[in-house]
């Protein structure tokens, strides 16, 4: 979706002219029109969304009420019973394993928790700290997903591309913890999982990085028909001993590319409906931006630069300037090279900052998705240039799940 930059600091001074910085704002027509493309790309996959890159309820319900969308992925335990007991999602997927004794308990202690709740799990030592909570047969049996690595490993395993996630890297080792699981009591394997982070979360287009963004492509070209073929071998190893409900995969990035694995049943997604910076460096498919973050002009150090207060909400990762928050609107602004984006200032510099006064806003894109809703209470909804709703984030119904 083309964006007029000035059309849209129009709208969102306008409807946001009775609220004082700092704030966080989504733009619904971005936000549904992210969800259409992304349930357009998944070639008539279940898009699974992903919980972490939403952190409100609200917008969780509101992506899930998209044709397309079903099931949640949740970034943690205590998250995901959360989620079910407050009747968000009857079908909530962790995406990591879980040594929270409490939680457990409280999932082994709820058959309705039991029932909608997929643990992730890569080792039997996690079945052995699930039973040391509760045994298998004082408890509902747990429903269990194997986190298949999809990192791709050439010369031999000399070379590694990718996170480092699941030890479960081969067919022949999902087969055998498929084997182990299958023999334990009290659980059930219903489903596989495999994150292609090489590939669903690096964007392959950096900006002015002509040599990398080569080297990245090939190195996706080549780690995504070598998980074609493994994640199809273990998909089958797997179902030798389970029957398989789903094989979940991919995240934003690769939405359109793992849907066309055909062992994948279920693709993830999450970031795209929110649009942060991270995703302006993927060629395949840019989300509209549609999540903002306004702070306040306060002095005016030298004709040439504008600061505003705070301003430094960083994302995870590694220490890059990739994970600053980027000032958007009006365009034109450049963060300052010594000081970035600070916790309590953030001065900037570039065409527009000579224009700024005291008082206006300053429109900011995170590098992240769902890490701007650990910074703010409420998420204001635009349509227009109106605020039509006002809904809390996590944090604002009083939770920080990690």
């Amino acid at each position: 979706m083309a964006i007029d930059s000035d059309t849209l600091r129009e709208r969102l001074d306008k409807a946001t002219a009775h609220l004082d910085p700092p704030y966080a704002v989504v733009d619904l027509t971005a936000f549904d029109a992210n969800a259409t493309a992304l349930a357009a790309r998944s070639s008539g996959k279940p898009v699974r969304a992903a919980s972490k890159s939403i952190r409100s309820r609200d917008l969780l319900d509101r992506a899930l009420g998209q044709a397309g969308w079903a099931g949640v992925m949740a970034f943690t335990l205590a998250e995901a019973n959360w989620l079910v007991r407050s009747g968000a999602t009857d079908d909530a997927l962790v995406a990591y394993p879980t040594a929270d004794r409490g939680a457990l308990a409280a999932l082994a202690g709820d058959p309705q928790l039991a029932a909608a709740v997929t643990l992730m799990i890569d080792s039997t030592e996690q079945l052995d700290l699930i039973d040391s909570v509760c045994a298998p047969g004082r408890r509902p049996e747990i429903r269990v997903c194997l986190d298949l690595d999809a990192s791709w490993r050439p010369l031999r395993g000399r070379v590694h591309v990718g996170v480092r996630r699941s030890p479960v890297h081969s067919a022949r080792a999902a087969g055998a913890l498929a084997a182990a699981v299958a023999r334990r009591a009290g659980f059930r394997l219903v489903g596989l999982m495999s994150y292609e982070a090489q590939i669903a979360g690096l964007g392959d287009a950096p900006p002015g990085q002509a040599a990398l963004s080569a080297a990245i492509r090939i190195a996706q070209r080549g780690s995504y028909r070598e998980l074609l073929a493994r994640r199809g071998a273990a998909v089958a190893a797997v179902r030798e001993h389970a029957d398989l409900e789903f094989v979940n995969g991919g995240g934003t990035g690769s939405v359109a590319a793992t849907s066309a694995d055909p062992s994948v049943t279920e693709v993830t997604a999450g970031s795209g409906l929110y649009g942060p910076t991270l995703f302006d460096a993927y060629r395949a498919w840019r989300p509209t931006p549609a999540a903002f973050f306004a702070c306040s002009v306060v002095r005016r150090p030298t004709p040439e630069i504008a600061t505003v207060l705070g301003g430094g909400w960083i994302a995870s990762g590694p220490a890059a300037t990739s994970r600053l928050p980027r000032p958007w609107l009006p365009a034109g602004l450049e963060l300052v090279g010594t000081e970035g984006a600070g916790e309590v200032q953030t001065p900037l510099t570039g065409a527009a900052a000579a224009a700024l006064r005291i008082g206006d806003r300053v429109w900011f894109r995170h590098a992240k998705a769902g890490e701007l809703c650990e910074r703010v209470n409420d998420l204001h909804l635009v349509d227009g240039d109106s605020v039509v709703a006002t809904v809390p984030t996590y944090r604002g119904e009083g939770h920080a799940f990690l």
